[in-house]
């Protein structure tokens, strides 16, 4: 049997009895770093043999995983913090599982992308999760626009270093828009400070953020020289798998814009 149990993301007390009992009661434990797993089975005293499994030496391991699962016996997937698979290793091996039909189950727990939705007080209904931010210029830009356009909250996880290019990228975007960066979330230093791009900027200039960073805006105004029409319908089209009328429909709310105007830029 397979499970993917969530660990703590800061607060070691932020752990389920069950994942617990799991933990004590697996042959062995799958996870990113064994010396930071390691701390949190000190703290319960749970002695079990820890292996590293990561983005590096996944698929390398796989083979041996899924045979000791076939033969009956209890494997632990824990991830550095939070569920695992959500940007974290292990999701091919549940892929493999579910293909070859191996028992798993998921034990839930702390999850940083939930706690700052509900910390940001952003609406939830709907929500889009990007994963982590690119490094690459051209590729955050087309973040902030999914962001933005999205009808609903957006989150994405941001390195610290790269939180101001992120929140520039918004500013010269949709500087109305409304954000909220949440950071060392269940830690001493929790915040989830809210506002512009532009206030939030301000306060991160002077106090640069360290720790992990989870980025999220509210639907936002996009320029429509910001992002070319046609592009925009072909995002919204392969994103959201919309037919061409839906998409203009969505198009003309966010460039904020007719629909018949949109309709008639989109067959000139």
């Amino acid at each position: 049997m397979l499970y993917i149990v969530s660990t703590p993301i800061g607060n070691l007390e932020d752990i389920s009895l069950r994942a617990l009992h799991v933990l004590k009661n697996a042959d062995y434990i799958l996870c990113e770093d064994t010396r930071r797993s390691l701390i949190l089975l000190l703290h319960y005293e749970i002695k079990k043999p820890l292996f590293s499994f990561h983005k590096f030496n996944e698929k390398r391991e796989e083979a041996a995983i899924l045979k000791d699962l076939k033969e009956g016996k209890k494997i632990a997937l824990i991830s550095d913090a939070g569920t695992p698979t959500l940007s974290d290793p292990g999701l091919y091996l549940v892929q493999k599982a579910i293909a070859e039909k191996i028992p798993y189950t998921a034990i839930p727990g702390s999850c940083s992308l939930i706690q700052a939705l509900v910390l940001s007080g952003f609406d939830s209904t709907p929500f889009q999760f990007l994963g982590f931010l690119s490094k690459k210029a051209s590729e955050i830009k087309r973040t902030v626009q999914q962001m933005l356009f999205f009808e609903g909250t957006s989150a994405a996880f941001v390195p610290p270093h790269q939180l101001l290019e992120a929140l520039q990228t918004l500013q010269q975007i949709d500087p109305s828009c409304t954000v909220a960066v949440a950071r060392e979330l269940t830690k001493t230093f929790e915040e989830c400070r809210r506002g512009t791009p532009a206030e939030l900027l301000s306060h991160y200039d002077a106090h640069p953020p360290k720790g992990e960073i989870v980025l999220l805006t509210e639907k936002g105004r996009l320029q429509e020289e910001e992002i070319p029409l046609d592009e925009l319908l072909k995002l919204l089209q392969k994103k959201f798998g919309l037919p061409l009328k839906e998409a203009i429909k969505m198009a003309a709310k966010i460039l904020n814009k007719p629909k018949s105007e949109i309709y008639k830029k989109t067959i000139s």
